[in-house]
């Protein structure tokens, strides 16, 4: 086979594997759109369907079946005015104190995660063999984007998990209100192990409902929400009652949608 040959069959081989590659990447690209379709069209059905599950519940209620299969669960939907004005305010000031002003994403509280993260890693590099005196990692996600969390995504993390969750946090506000945004999430977020949404936690915790919260009550649930799974097993830890007692202060001045 001479060089003219050689070189027709290569131009050849690359038209076909160019075809190949736009073929792939229009379906790819169709695959991405047909999700976010369906996660709008999800989105867009509770704002007026109360949804009694989330993806990370399902998770966790597998996980839980493939080792503790018999220990109980619990989780009740109770409608906004059933959930106690304390807990919004508890839950606003711990969490999000700007839930009401921004669209989504609180980028200020991002870009201070992302510095005080930086500095704890390099404490970490300096502080060898010592892990009490590092700091922890903090996160800068706001409601809105911790619901979409765990509303509709898996528990990996990866570069698209995390654009994903993005998009999601736009839909959310796009399509929802802020109310209808923070009552889906005070009725699915993780209190405990096995224990999601308010109504679960104020009576696992304190014998009462969600509406019957009262303020020191609410303030301690909302402390727990960035560990529930430690906080459960170290109800009475120096932390969380200091921790409470911030939040206490705080809630006079968070604003309820």
């Amino acid at each position: 086979m001479n060089s003219s040959s050689i070189a027709s069959v290569a131009w050849q081989f690359a038209r076909s594997g160019g075809r190949g590659l736009r073929r792939w990447l229009l379906w790819s690209a169709l695959a991405v759109l047909a999700l976010q379709v369906f996660f709008i069209g999800r989105i867009a059905f509770m704002s007026w369907v109360d949804p009694h599950s989330t993806a990370f519940m399902r998770s966790e209620i597998w996980r839980r079946s493939q080792t503790t299969p018999t220990r109980a669960w619990a989780q009740q939907w109770v409608p906004w005015t059933q959930l106690s004005p304390h807990l919004k305010r508890a839950v606003i000031a711990a969490e999000d104190d700007k839930f009401k002003l921004h669209s989504g994403v609180d980028w200020p509280a991002v870009e201070s995660a992302w510095s005080k993260n930086r500095k704890t890693t390099e404490q970490a590099h300096r502080a060898q063999g010592n892990p009490g005196a590092l700091a922890k990692l903090v996160g800068g996600s706001t409601i809105t984007q911790q619901l979409a969390k765990n509303l509709l995504l898996s528990g990996e993390r990866s570069l698209w998990r995390k654009g994903q969750e993005l998009l999601l946090t736009f839909w959310l506000e796009a399509l929802l209100d802020k109310r209808r945004i923070l009552e889906i999430y005070l009725n699915s977020v993780e209190w405990g192990d096995g224990v999601f949404g308010a109504e679960a936690a104020a009576r696992r915790y304190f014998g009462v409902g969600a509406s019957q919260l009262g303020a020191e009550q609410a303030a301690r649930l909302a402390v727990m929400l960035p560990a529930p799974k430690t906080f459960e097993k170290r109800p009475q830890s120096a932390y969380l009652t200091r921790r409470t007692e911030t939040i206490l202060a705080r809630m006079g001045s968070a604003s309820i949608p």
